[in-house]
């Protein structure tokens, strides 16, 4: 697998329909007219995904209040984003992309550098997208500490 394609500013976000930790299923078109930040990561209770939830999860109300709405999607299993939820009290939406094919859509899948070597996996990746479901923010390769914090100095939350 080579280079992800990836989106930029401007371009409509892929929809999906993607399982919840509970398993009901979450379409991104239900979300429309609310602006939404999506955010892939590689695995639920790493210590980096682990980090970059927590950040959310102390956002997540001053997202809201400025009227956005976070969804983190990464290929765990169902079940496990259950035991992640639970275990770090998250309070948005985490989405099951077993088979990646929402990740390969957005280009958070595919080669990346990891310890200096070239790796296919999930590449850290955050989209800002409008009520319309346009992107206005395209972030990859993103480091899991310090992220939020900047995303909320862009978005001046």
């Amino acid at each position: 697998m080579g280079t992800a394609q990836r989106l930029g500013v401007g371009d409509e976000a892929p929809d999906f329909t993607l399982p919840d930790a509970d398993g009901v299923p979450v379409s991104l078109s239900s979300k429309r007219g609310r602006s939404v930040i999506v955010y892939f990561y590689p695995a639920a209770m790493t210590p980096g995904c682990t980090k970059e939830a927590i950040d959310f999860r102390d956002s997540r109300d001053d997202f809201a209040a400025a009227g956005y709405e976070v969804i983190g999607i990464s290929p765990d299993p169902v079940a496990r984003l259950a035991e992640f939820r639970d275990a770090e009290d998250l309070t948005f939406p985490l989405l099951s992309d077993a088979d990646r094919s929402v990740m390969t859509a957005y280009g958070a899948y595919g080669e990346k550098q990891l310890y200096g070597r070239t790796v296919t996996g999930v590449i850290r990746s955050t989209f800002v997208l409008d009520a319309e479901g346009h992107i206005l923010q395209a972030r990859y390769g993103i480091k899991a500490t310090g992220h939020v914090e900047s995303l909320r100095r862009a978005l001046e939350v």
